[in-house]
């Protein structure tokens, strides 16, 4: 009797003990491992959200420039959207009497520094219209070209040109003289042949042949 109590026993305490060893491994495996948070990926503007789409178009608007009270778009010509700007009809004027229509429209790509109405107005009394005349014409279509330098010139690469220079930049124009770029603060100016200076007013008026830049003196080669 006593022999089988103590073999009751014996198993009894094996018995708990073994199940003492399992339950660890039971509650660990009972226990999920937290997972990692996936990525939030960012929102990406659609459509469909009214908000982002109103931002989209504002941000399209601010990006086309006004000039003279019109858009200027990059995706016309020199000569198309200068002929809508209030600011620029005189030159448009000289531009066509002088017969550079078909030229300031090409492929080019041409920096023109624009001079304003109010520019033109700056000029002696008489030499615009002096300047129209049919048997002007050579001469209207120097200053006209003075203002025009090959290629594709920005702001930041202007101001590049004149870094590098230690101050000044030449650019060869299109007429074949030169203009002398400088930096007035934050502002470029250019200066012609005959000590005159105009300042850039309005810069980077990106056109599908090149770019614009209004400036508010005629200059002279």
């Amino acid at each position: 009797m006593k022999r089988n109590l103590l073999t009751v026993m014996l198993l009894t305490s094996i018995a708990l003990t073994a199940c003492q060893k399992e339950a660890p491994a039971e509650s660990a495996a009972a226990t999920p491992m937290p997972a990692e948070s996936p990525a939030t990926a960012p929102l990406a503007a659609t459509p469909s959200d009214p908000a982002m789409a109103a931002e989209a178009d504002a941000t399209a608007q601010g990006a086309t420039p006004m000039v003279g009270g019109a858009p200027m778009y990059p995706d016309r010509d020199i000569v198309t959207n200068a002929a809508t700007s209030e600011d620029h009809t005189t030159l448009v004027a000289a531009v066509q009497a002088a017969g550079l229509v078909d030229t300031l429209k090409g492929p080019g790509p041409f920096t023109v520094f624009a001079p304003t109405n109010a520019a033109f107005e700056k000029l002696p009394a008489g030499t615009v219209d002096g300047l129209l005349k049919p048997e002007m014409k050579s001469d209207l279509t120097k200053v006209l070209t003075y203002h025009v330098v090959p290629g594709n010139i920005d702001a930041a690469a202007l101001v590049q040109q004149i870094q590098a220079g230690g101050g000044t930049a030449k650019l060869k124009t299109v007429e074949g003289a030169e203009l002398t770029a400088k930096l007035d603060g934050q502002t470029v100016t250019l200066s012609d042949a005959k000590g005159n200076e105009a300042r850039v007013t309005t810069a980077d008026v990106r056109q599908s042949n090149g770019v614009i830049h209004v400036i508010d003196t005629v200059l002279m080669p």
